[in-house]
């Protein structure tokens, strides 16, 4: 086990340095350019090699890499060139309204998907089975912008229950929370659903299972001691890597409703050209997708026997 983890972890850096590396020299190769992007377009040449020399840009490229990466490590990404505020100021409390809406998200959309996941599957083609399967599919295939668009044109619009925008100006809103909530959870439980009730369908017909019921074991007590358990070992893995939709996929929503999120400023300083916000959003994303990725695979090794004890 603790061979595995360090291959994971391992591993893990071992993406984080080529990513960063890539990321830099995608970004800050061409010094000149990154020169015009914080100077403006129209500073001088004479302004642009005086902030070069002043900034450390003269250096060798490994030794400028080096030192980014240190910084980095460190929390400190440079100043945003937009905001005209150290990225990390920036960054962490954005990074923070993301963790609030999606922990808000997991919270309705993991109980809900594994419940109806585990009823459909129970009884493979039964009106229960295919009536969950089918609302599944059809909430999965309708994308963000859409349902966004129509439970605004109902709760805003017509029905007036909640805001139009989520900018929470005068604090946290759960009034102004709801819609992003309801648009995340809406899109992303099919997927769980429709995975769990696979797992569950393969469960219900192995041989244990089966061995089970005909000893007259209670249906109820099959399915919470032995068929739960390991039907929820495959959706764990879905429900894990559902932070990397939940960090930058919800990118969409946070601008429809003007919620101040990490996917927002990320787009922002995408349009605006803002290097520095790029490279720290960027670094967190790839590292909440491999740490994602790394507590899936210990978390399967540890629910499934079969793996822990080869």
């Amino acid at each position: 086990m603790l061979v595995l983890a360090a291959k994971r972890l391992f591993s893990m850096i071992l993406i984080m340095v080529t990513v960063s590396f890539i990321l830099f020299a995608l970004f800050e190769s061409d010094k000149f350019s990154v020169a015009g992007k914080v100077l403006g377009p129209y500073s001088s040449t004479e302004q642009r090699e005086i902030w070069l020399e002043k900034n450390g840009y003269n250096e060798p490229f490994l030794e400028r890499y080096l030192t980014w990466s240190l910084n980095a490590v460190q929390g400190d990404f440079g100043d945003s060139i937009q905001l005209k505020a150290p990225v990390a100021d920036v960054l962490w409390p954005r990074l923070g309204n993301t963790a609030i809406l999606a922990g808000l998200v997991f919270a309705f959309m993991i109980p809900l998907s594994l419940t109806l996941g585990v009823i459909a599957g129970m009884k493979e083609g039964s009106v229960r089975d295919r009536s969950i399967s089918i609302t599944s599919v059809l909430t999965t295939s309708v994308p963000e912008f859409a349902s966004a668009t129509f439970l605004s044109a109902v709760f805003v619009y017509s029905l007036k229950w909640l805001p139009g925008t989520s900018a929470m100006i005068n604090g946290f809103s759960w009034a102004e929370i709801a819609l992003p909530v309801m648009v995340l959870v809406l899109y992303g439980f099919g997927y769980i659903a429709r995975m769990t009730r696979a797992s569950m369908v393969e469960v219900m017909t192995s041989n244990y299972i089966r061995t089970a019921i005909l000893k007259g074991i209670p249906y109820r007590r099959v399915i919470l001691r032995h068929a739960l358990r390991n039907a929820l070992i495959a959706p764990f893995t879905v429900i894990v890597l559902q932070m990397n939709w939940l960090l930058s996929g919800v990118i969409v929503v946070e601008v429809f409703f003007a919620y101040k999120g990490f996917g927002k400023l990320l787009l922002d300083a995408a349009l605006f050209g803002d290097i520095y916000v790029i490279e720290a959003c960027t670094l967190v994303a790839v590292f909440v997708a491999v740490f994602s990725q790394f507590i899936s695979d210990i978390g399967y090794t540890l629910l499934n026997p079969r793996i822990r004890f080869s």
